[in-house]
C-alpha cells in the first residue's frame, strides 16, 4: 500500500489493536535479542544489581541499536511493523495518506519514549484521540490506519 486514495475505505485502528500489535512486536525483538544477549554476557546479564542500563557496546547495539533501525525499516519499507501486519494497520502520514518518510519513522520511533515518560500518557491517548493518534503520532505527523469495517467512522486526508 504505497499510497492511500481514498480514506472512506479505511478506519483509524484503535487502542486495543495497537496494544496487541505492540505485544507482537515486542515478543518477536526478544526472540532475536535475548538470545543474542545471553549468547555474549550469559544470563548474569538479567542480573539487575551487576549491570546498568548498558551492559556494555554489544547490549548498546543488540538492544538499543537493533530495534530501532529494525522498527524504522519496516515502518518505511511495509507502512508497518510485523505485529502491525498481523492486526492489518498501516503507518501513514496524517496529512497525505502516504508512506512516511524516514525522518517521520525515526521522529516517531524517538517520541515513543517521550510518550512512555508521564506514566504512559502519551500512549494512552490513543484510547480517546478522535484520530487515534498517540503523542508520537502527534510529533511525527503519522496515523495508524486500515481498511474499514462495519460502523466505524472513515479517515480524512487533506488534498494535496
Amino acid at each position: 500500500m504505497d499510497a492511500i486514495e481514498c480514506g472512506k475505505d479505511l478506519e483509524y485502528v484503535g487502542f486495543w489493536a495497537r496494544v496487541g500489535a505492540t505485544i507482537l512486536d515486542t515478543l518477536l525483538i526478544a526472540l532475536i535479542t535475548i538470545p543474542s544477549l545471553v549468547s555474549i554476557y550469559g544470563v548474569e546479564y538479567f542480573d539487575s544489581d551487576k549491570t546498568g542500563l548498558i551492559a556494555g557496546p554489544s547490549d548498546f547495539l543488540i538492544s538499543w541499536v537493533f530495534p530501532f533501525v529494525l522498527t524504522v525499516l519496516f515502518w518505511v519499507w511495509r507502512q508497518a511493523t510485523p505485529g502491525k501486519m498481523i492486526v492489518s494497520a498501516h503507518v501513514v502520514d496524517a496529512k497525505t495518506g502516504k508512506s512516511i518518510s524516514v525522518g517521520q519513522a525515526m521522529g516517531r520511533y524517538v517520541a515513543y519514549f517521550l510518550s512512555m515518560l508521564p506514566l504512559g500518557l502519551g500512549l494512552i491517548w490513543v484510547a480517546i484521540d478522535p484520530r487515534k493518534q498517540g503523542w508520537h503520532d502527534k510529533v511525527a505527523g503519522t496515523v495508524v490506519v486500515r481498511h474499514r469495517r462495519a460502523g466505524s467512522h472513515p479517515v480524512t486526508f487533506e488534498k494535496e
